[in-house]
């Protein structure tokens, strides 16, 4: 199966941040080192990162996007209908992925079990290296001053000295 691996999102001081690597694999080997996981949704003002089966991820961020657009870009409000419609759609509920969807004012984990978790400290991450960037995020965060960006960068590359399905080709996008 073709999977695409690690994501992590940092809100901190007004800004969110998401960083996710390039690293698409295929059982154990790596097919491509420059995928883009994060995608900017309804009008620039969300931010979507996936990790997971690379078609399945892409199904779903348009089917969130769709959701998005219908609820004028109310970002809990989308996340709660696609998660509701994740969780009871057959078809859906069978797609192996998970996203983090982020606007200016919120930061949501979703899955296909029907869960919107809005983490209490500001950090989410998925993947393979999931872990480990979320790890590395919690101390840069309680230990530093630095930036949402900053942290979310330190943090991927540190997953990707630990995690061998994630790599050092990182795109970070941020919203104000």
């Amino acid at each position: 199966m073709i999977r695409s691996t690690t994501i992590v999102a940092v809100r901190r001081e007004g800004k969110v941040a998401l960083a996710g690597d390039g690293q698409v694999t295929m059982e154990y080997t790596v097919v491509k080192h420059s995928a883009r996981k994060i995608r900017r949704m309804y009008q620039n003002k969300v931010l979507a990162g996936f990790a997971g089966s690379v078609a399945d991820a892409q199904a779903l961020a348009d089917k969130f996007e769709a959701k998005l657009e219908a609820s004028s870009g109310n970002l809990t409000r989308a996340a709660i209908e696609f998660a509701k419609e994740w969780r009871s759609d057959r078809i859906l509920r069978r797609m192996e992925a998970l996203m983090i969807v982020a606007d200016a004012e919120k930061l949501y984990l979703l899955t296909g079990d029907g869960n919107v978790l809005e983490p209490d400290d500001g950090v989410a991450a998925i993947g393979s290296g999931g872990t480990y960037a979320m790890a590395a995020a919690k101390a840069l965060i309680a230990n530093t001053d630095l930036s949402a960006r900053k942290i979310v960068e330190e943090a991927m590359r540190i997953a990707s000295e630990i995690c061998v399905f994630t790599n050092d080709r990182i795109l970070i996008d941020e919203l104000p």
